[in-house]
Order: structure tokens, then sequence, then C-alpha cells
């Protein structure tokens, strides 16, 4: 009768409620822990309901693993907590130090880059800096595809330092991590297997149906540890079979979504090799993209060199504002000019690319490409598509 469960309507906490489902996740969490590099896929995993609560349940375990005092005690009971990241990385990682009581204003942002890769020296600074004020740094996230740039902070240089300085180091791979499955591409994350927890949403770059979102953790038993309740009514100790298997005593939720069937579906349908020549073909097509315009009449890249992702920046600046002498004027004519050719896009209904500003650039176009069914005609239509709408501004 196992096999005829309705993951749709489905429970994921004991193995007796989901024995089919608990042990799909349980094989294919150590299949992505292989592929991270951790020794034989050892370590611990949870699906969890997307890449911000993802990241928040890292901060969970390193604030656990340095002070296990916390769960009990709570935040009086430990010193004032420190943690860095990138200024160009995912507000989930404030969000979550709001949520679990550090607060936002011990997240240290961390400077960038002009590609919008974190700089090691400075964030070797801050720590330092840190420590001198009595401050406990416990916890560096790396973004591994940074939500604007599609940026790879260099992962290495970061081990070194939070090996350094005692550390834990997460990887906030949730829109960078499914680079792991391209032999040609999986460079880019060199020094992953170094750290302590890696977030991974399968349901950005693998095209798998929102919501699948993993967090990888290096130390087994860590998770049951910093999260268990040990509940007598759902997690009774005397079971007949390995209460290994009953993994909901380690997540924050109690019931959880099977986010777990889709992705093991998608892999079994197609393999690791169809999951790799997918992503090797998203980004061969913001490749082309980044070839074509570059050196384009009317187009300017907002940071030089070929994309790490599939994100291309840049401008689209229109006949009237591409020979305006004026810097401030041209500046504030082009801050516009996305926004109107964005409206455009959608009244007309043919295209939709995003944009924004960041820092002191004004608003340029973020194409990122995740489509698997994208073609290059589709890139050549979106090039001539920006043109028709922007050729009057």
């Amino acid at each position: 009768g196992t096999l005829l469960q309705n993951p749709l309507k489905h429970q994921l906490f004991t193995y007796e409620v989901a024995p089919v489902f608990v042990l799909l996740e349980y094989v294919t969490l150590k299949k992505m822990r292989e592929i991270i590099g951790w020794q034989d896929g050892h370590g611990d995993g949870i699906f969890s309901p997307g890449g911000a609560i993802s990241n928040m349940y890292a901060m969970l375990l390193a604030r656990y693993k340095m002070f296990p005092e916390v769960k009990e005690k709570g935040m009086s009971s430990v010193p004032r907590l420190v943690a860095f990241t990138s200024e160009h990385s995912h507000f989930s990682i404030k969000k979550g130090a709001a949520a679990l009581g550090i607060g936002t204003e011990s997240v240290i942002c961390i400077k960038a880059d002009e590609r919008g890769k974190m700089i090691p020296s400075d964030l070797e600074r801050r720590i330092v800096e840190a420590k001198q004020k009595g401050y406990v740094p416990f916890f560096v996230s790396a973004t591994a595809g940074t939500t604007v740039y599609g940026a790879f902070d260099p992962l290495m240089a970061i081990a070194d330092i939070c090996k350094k300085h005692d550390i834990w180091m997460h990887v906030d791979g949730a829109w960078g991590g499914s680079l792991l499955m391209s032999r040609k591409h999986r460079w880019k994350l060199n020094g992953v297997e170094r750290a302590n927890s890696m977030t991974w949403n399968p349901h950005k770059m693998m095209a798998v149906p929102l919501q699948c979102s993993a967090l990888l953790v290096r130390e087994e038993g860590l998770m049951q540890s910093c999260n268990q309740m040990q509940a007598c009514y759902l997690f009774q100790q005397d079971k007949q079979y390995d209460l290994s298997y009953d993994t909901g005593d380690k997540a924050l939720q109690c019931g959880r979504h099977v986010d777990i069937f889709k992705l093991w579906l998608m892999w079994r349908a197609k393999g690791t090799i169809g999951f790799e020549a997918q992503i090797d073909k998203c980004l061969e097509l913001s490749e082309y993209l980044y070839n074509k315009i570059k050196d384009r009449e009317g187009y300017e890249m907002v940071f030089d060199g070929k994309p790490q992702h599939t994100n291309v920046c840049f401008w689209y600046l229109p006949p009237g504002v591409r020979y305006l002498e004026d810097k401030v004027e041209k500046m504030k004519r082009l801050h516009k000019v996305a926004p109107v050719i964005k409206a455009r896009m959608m009244e007309y209904g043919t295209t939709m690319v995003s944009y924004q500003p960041q820092g002191d650039k004004v608003n340029f176009f973020r194409m990122v490409i995740s489509n698997p069914a994208a073609t290059f005609e589709d890139i050549d239509f979106l090039i001539e598509e920006i043109e028709r709408l922007g050729q009057d501004l």
C-alpha cells in the first residue's frame, strides 16, 4: 500500500506515515552531499520552504554549534554575536538574523569588487575589528551566484579565513549551487566542500517546480540535537524501526510538504547528464546574449567580462540618450529608460526582463536565463524587441 500514498496530501515527519518519501529524501540528500564533495556523502540535510528558510536553518545551526545553551536559555545567555555576508548577498541573511533574535545590525556587510564578488581581505579586516570590540563572529555566508550580478564569492579564500578564526562557513548557493551538476562550470564553486553548510535550490536553475530547496550540513546529528523536542506523542523512542528515519524532529516545522518527490522524479527521468545538459545550455544562451550585445551600438555592459552565471546585466541607450554630452543629464534620462521599456514589454506581452539599480548605478536590465526551452532565436528576438520598444525614448 505504501506506493499508493498521495504525495500532494502527504506529511513528512515520521517514517511510518511516509516511508517512501523519507527514504527518497535520505538518498537524494546523500547524493547532493556527494556532489558537494563531502566524504562519502556524510552529513545531514533537510528540504525547507525556500532558500530564505534554508539560510535561516544554517544560522540557527551555527549559533547552536558555538553556544548549545542558547536552545534552552535564549539569547540573553550568549555574548553579542555577529554574522558576515557580502553587500551583494540576498536579503534573507538579515531576515534570518531578525527572526532568530540576533538582529539585523549584527549582520556585517562585506565589500564586493566590481564584478560583485566578496573581497576576502575586507572580510578578514571586519572579523578582526568585531573581535576587538568584544563581539563574537559566529557565521559567514558566502554567496554562490548573487541575485543581481550572478557572482560567485571566492570560496577557497573565505574558507581559509573561516578556518583561521574558527567561524561556521555557509554557502548560499540557492541560485548558483546547481552549477555543481555541470562538469564545465562547477569550478566556480571550488572550495564549497570546505563549507559547514550549503543552501541549494533545485527549483531555480534545475527547473524543479516550486518549492524545492535543500539545506545540506557537513556535520551529522547536529540538526537533530539543535532542533529536537522529542515530543512523546509523535516521536516515540520505543518504536520497532531505526529512529534515525524519523526526520521530523530535526525540522522547525512539524508536518512538511513532500518537496523531495518532484526532484527525485526529475532526477530519475533526466539523470545527472540531463540536468547537466540543461544547465550548460542556459549558460551557453547567456554567453550568446553577452557576445551579441557587448559591442552592439546602443548597449553597454554593467560590468566588464563574461558573466559567470546566466545573469546578463546591461543598459540599453536609446538614440535620444546615446549622444548626450552632459553626464548627469544622461544618467538621469537613462535611469528612466528600463522601466518604460519593461512596462511596454508587459503591455505587448512579448517578453519580460527585470531591471534594477545597484549602488550608484542607474536602472539596468538583468536578463536571467533559466528556462531550458529558450533558444538562440529567442535571444535574437529579445534584442530586437528592446530596440523596437525603446527607439523613441
